[in-house]
């Protein structure tokens, strides 16, 4: 080998010994305005007076991930009202609301503030603020009876003093119900009246109407009397 190939060889050798990898870096991620979306699904649709539901809520972005960041709100508006009103604020963002009791008729919806990133150098996304479509929770006047007997009595509640209480009989528990009497209840909205010991067995439909702030309500009742002479008192039926 000549002197000049030997030297070409000793370099290149050397080249590729001091070659050295060089790591590159990712490219940095642009934050982003990123559009949420937000669902509410009530557990009822009407319940008692006093009584409670839950509202389950998902909470879900354009890029398919949920924030973890920002305020969700129940917002509600009470019948007859023009404004929406705070009820509550979820635990976490885009927590469920348990427990919630409605004074009467109301429509609800949930809404998420987003989220805005703080500091100009900040790669978080901010996530843009939405709303979930409106329900509404009908509230039903609560009305309290006996447990047995042809003397029917109780309570309405709420607001229902000196108000209509309509009933209506039939042979049969699920059709053929005709009007039997209508009374009305006292200032405080309690009631009271005897059937008739009818022979045979009768069902009696006791209710109450609705209006702009509460819905209606009722109970059916059932009384058996078997030849005048063996009679059973009424029970619920």
């Amino acid at each position: 080998m000549s002197t000049t190939r030997r030297l070409a060889a000793n370099l290149t050798t050397v080249a590729l010994l001091g070659l050295t990898p060089i790591a590159l870096a990712p490219p940095s991620r642009a934050a982003a305005t990123v559009e949420t979306f937000t669902i509410a699904a009530p557990s009822a649709t009407v319940v008692e007076y006093g009584s409670t539901f839950d509202i389950d809520v998902d909470l879900d972005s354009a890029s398919g991930t949920t924030p973890t960041k920002g305020v969700t709100t129940l917002l509600a508006l009470p019948a007859g009202g023009r404004t929406w009103v705070p009820v509550a604020t979820a635990t976490s963002t885009g927590g469920d609301f348990l427990g919630v009791t409605p004074a009467l008729n109301t429509t609800y919806k949930v809404a998420y503030a987003g989220y805005t990133p703080t500091g100009s150098s900040s790669t978080e996304d901010t996530y843009s603020p939405s709303e979930s479509d409106t329900f509404v929770i009908g509230v039903a006047r609560t009305i309290t009876h006996p447990t047995s007997g042809f003397v029917l009595k109780g309570t309405v509640a709420p607001e229902f003093g000196k108000k209509k209480i309509t009933i209506r009989a039939s042979k049969s528990r699920k059709r053929g119900f005709k009007p039997f009497r209508t009374i009305k209840t006292t200032r405080t909205g309690s009631y009271r009246t005897r059937l008739p010991a009818r022979d045979g067995t009768w069902y009696w439909k006791v209710s109450v109407r609705g209006d702009s702030r509460f819905r209606g309500n009722g109970y059916v009742w059932k009384t058996e009397v078997f030849h005048r002479s063996a009679t059973r008192a009424g029970v619920g039926a």
